[in-house]
């Protein structure tokens, strides 16, 4: 089993940026596949980036060229780096990590980002 642990929202203006942060327990996490998700309330919930457990990546198109996303599993964390943020990327973002399966089993609990002047 690996623990989760979100860090890093804030209240940001638009045209901001946030590095949010997922930390790991666990010695086998580099072992797994972390996926960034959010859900703002009302809305279902969306798959924002992803990275394997060989560093490559893949965004969706609603972040992409805004986002990146990197490991360093020396430090059992995953970053999440966001640019030039607008209103629409005002959410919970969660961190999953994942093991033969692009579905997380496992879910840190989230943190706030909010995007407002």
């Amino acid at each position: 089993q690996v623990q989760l642990v979100e860090s890093g929202g804030a209240l940001v203006q638009p045209g901001g940026s946030l590095r949010l942060s997922c930390a790991a327990s666990g010695y086998s996490f580099k072992f797994y596949r972390i996926l960034w998700y959010r859900q703002a309330t009302g809305k279902q919930r969306e798959f924002i980036a992803g990275i394997t457990t060989g560093g490559n990546t893949n965004y969706a198109d609603s972040v992409k060229g805004r986002c990146t996303v990197s490991r360093d599993n020396a430090k059992n964390t995953v970053y999440l780096q966001m640019n030039s943020l607008k209103s629409d990327d005002t959410s919970v973002y969660y961190c999953g990590a994942s093991i033969g399966s692009n579905q997380p089993q496992y879910w840190g609990q989230g943190t706030q980002v909010t995007v407002s002047s």
